[in-house]
């Protein structure tokens, strides 16, 4: 089993602890890490784009001038692509982007970046992170101090005055074991994590 250092809030060393081999010690899978990160990417989009087609534009009903004799180009409607006005080639409709992958396959991928993000040393263990009250400065200065400026907070409950205070700073994301996924935690150059946390994933991911 891999072993952690534990820090304060202060950044001082507290004690060290043991990380399930299960969870932050598997075979890293790439292919299943880009298919999850391609995956939350596409279940993101609206895909609720639309633009009207020649058959849908209004107008047009009528040949605007007889086929031949005008010495124009002949035309079948002013709602063909080429007329201000017209309809749009080949237009976009509202369609659904969303890619499937197995549960056991989302799993895999979660213990992959998170076994990634332990052996590059990015995986901060903290013994407590609560806030008295909500302040962007004392967030900042905690992370200061654990040298994670841009980071993935995890927090083993929604903590408000966690949550609240570390909004406002634009490289920093917070989440719980429930909420944690792939493209945040890839994201961001640091994952932090309360002991309560790793044992929370930990029963839940093993």
């Amino acid at each position: 089993m891999a072993n952690v250092t534990v820090y304060n809030m202060e950044g001082n060393e507290v004690g060290t602890m043991e990380l399930n081999d299960a969870v932050f010690g598997v075979e890293i899978n790439e292919h299943l890490v880009h298919m999850a990160v391609v995956r939350q990417l596409a279940n993101n989009r609206q895909g609720t784009q639309k633009a009207k087609t020649r058959s849908e534009v209004s107008g047009g009903g009528r040949k605007p001038w007889r086929q031949k004799g005008t010495g124009h180009a002949r035309q079948g409607s002013t709602r063909a692509p080429q007329w201000t006005g017209g309809g749009v080639v080949f237009a976009p409709v509202p369609r659904d982007y969303e890619i499937k992958m197995n549960k056991k396959e989302r799993r895999a991928a979660l213990k992959s970046v998170l076994t990634s993000k332990v052996q590059d040393n990015q995986f901060i263990v903290v013994d407590d992170l609560s806030l008295n009250e909500i302040k962007t400065k004392e967030m900042q200065r905690v992370l200061g101090n654990l040298k994670a400026q841009k980071a993935l907070v995890v927090t083993a409950d929604n903590n408000e005055n966690v949550v609240l205070s570390a909004r406002n700073l634009a490289d920093v994301q917070t989440a719980t074991p429930s909420t944690i996924n792939v493209y945040d935690i890839l994201k961001h150059g640091t994952v932090v994590v309360t002991k309560a946390a790793v044992e929370t994933i930990e029963e839940v991911y093993a």
